[in-house]
């Protein structure tokens, strides 16, 4: 006889300098049958030697942290095989530094004040593997950067695009333009499997780790713009 089979729980580690804004945090999530708290950090220095200790799926990463920020703990944690999922917690003055944390592989964003069922619900989403950024959010964003070095992204980003064939660079910009899975392959005229085959070779060509860095690159080689 099979014994039904224990429900998956999405595993939280919680990364804030402020003992305050961790206990609201875990309090929140641990409102939540399907997710547990695993561990807190209070520094970036931290974050390493807790997600090897723990390993968990998704890191609410405070941006403002004393001796490492959340920004460099993010850059060392993606570079590493197997990392967890990362949300960065950020205000929107810190609009480039949530887009050095998107671009070093972090999954999206959340305001500190965003509602509890939205952050919650955020969790869920990026343990799935789905961007918590929308494409007006992106678009917010990237056109409140400053301009220095514009030109500069923009030629290198175009030069990465060019190892894409036509069919992936289609995928990429329509990836970019907001679209789900099912969506593209409506447009493209593609089995959904297809299009999740499309996506894997897009990351892999580029060398990126999820969609929200590729419509960060398709944003930067300014595509979306020449088809506005």
């Amino acid at each position: 006889m099979t014994t039904p089979s224990q429900p998956w729980t999405v595993g939280v580690l919680i990364a804030d300098d402020d003992p305050l804004v961790r206990a609201g945090l875990s309090m929140m999530l641990r409102g939540a049958s399907d997710i547990r708290v695993v561990a807190e950090a209070g520094d970036g220095t931290e974050v390493l030697p807790l997600v090897a200790r723990h390993a968990p799926d998704v890191v609410l990463m405070d941006i403002r942290m004393p001796v490492m920020d959340g920004l460099s703990a993010t850059e060392a944690l993606r570079a590493r095989a197997g990392a967890p999922e990362v949300v960065v917690l950020t205000t929107f003055d810190a609009d480039e530094h949530v887009l050095r944390a998107l671009r070093a592989g972090a999954a999206g964003f959340l305001l500190k004040d965003t509602p509890p069922e939205e952050i919650v619900a955020a969790v869920r989403q990026v343990a799935r593997g789905l961007p918590v950024l929308s494409p007006a959010v992106t678009r917010r964003l990237i056109a409140r950067v400053a301009d220095t070095g514009r030109d500069r992204h923009r030629a290198r980003a175009l030069e990465r695009l060019t190892t894409l064939n036509d069919r992936e660079r289609e995928v990429a910009l329509a990836l970019a333009g907001g679209r789900s899975n099912a969506e593209i392959g409506a447009l493209l005229h593609l089995s959904v499997p297809t299009v999740k085959t499309h996506v894997s070779g897009v990351l892999a060509k580029l060398g990126l780790n999820n969609r929200v860095q590729i419509a960060l690159l398709v944003h930067d080689a300014g595509l979306l713009d020449d088809r506005e």
